[in-house]
């Protein structure tokens, strides 16, 4: 599969998953831009995209609209329009909802749900055509305790897909993905109890995922193999979520 001349911009794109979807994204032969929120792992990063294919980064926080419209706008004049949307940027707060302070809810719903909506929509008033994928979460369906920002995000982030899907077809398509347990910085079974990690652990594979398994589905969606598939919401969760 090739996505040679292709742009994409991933959010959040300097570590975890974000980082491996770039990486698979140039190793197919696209452009890749991503952005982060100041990471140090930034530099490693690009230097490892421009190994495979021409990167570039840029530090934005996805839930200021002027940043996100700056981001484009780099992205436009250093390597064309873009093709491609990974709307990866994510955080994770977690607290019992009697102890949950407002400002702490409202910024996880800031940069996961609503940094979504204004890269999308940046991307939508920039052209009628491309890909537009949008990392989600399993607990988005599951629900977890002790998790009511984060879960209501990556809810709403499913809606939003189906949505976005069926009001920008055909040219755009709008897919989701909602990984699982994955093994990223954020959620190292090694920061984790004994408790935690049985929790995690709890599904029919019985294991962690990996980044790059969440990049294979996003290669996937980003190239001509899924040209008949929109408004979708792949679970890559060893088995956590059935559709």
């Amino acid at each position: 599969m090739s996505l040679q001349d292709k742009v994409a911009i991933v959010t959040g794109g300097s570590r975890g998953i974000g980082r491996a979807i770039a990486l698979a994204l140039a190793g197919a032969g696209a452009k890749v831009a991503f952005c982060h929120n100041g990471d140090p792992a930034a530099a490693g990063t690009l230097a490892e995209i421009n190994q495979l294919s021409t990167g570039m980064e840029r530090t934005a926080d996805v839930a200021d609209e002027a940043a996100i419209a700056g981001l484009f706008d780099a992205v436009d004049a250093a390597l064309g329009p873009v093709d491609i949307l990974v709307n990866n940027a994510g955080i994770l707060r977690e607290s019992p909802l009697a102890q949950t302070d407002v400002a702490e809810f409202d910024r996880v719903i800031a940069v996961n749900l609503r940094g979504t909506f204004l890269a999308s929509r940046e991307f939508v008033r920039r052209t009628d055509a491309g890909r537009i994928i949008n990392i989600a979460s399993d607990l988005g369906i599951l629900g977890r305790q002790d998790m009511a920002a984060y879960t209501a995000s990556k809810g709403a982030i499913i809606a939003l897909t189906r949505t976005l899907a069926l009001e920008l077809a055909p040219g755009i398509l709008v897919n989701a993905i909602a990984p699982g347990s994955i093994e990223t910085d954020m959620t190292s079974p090694a920061h984790m109890s004994p408790e935690q990690l049985a929790r995690d652990m709890a599904s029919p594979l019985a294991r962690f995922g990996q980044p790059e398994d969440i990049a294979a589905m996003a290669l996937f969606l980003a190239g001509p193999g899924a040209g008949f598939v929109t408004g979708q919401c792949f679970g890559v969760n060893g088995g956590s979520v059935m559709y």
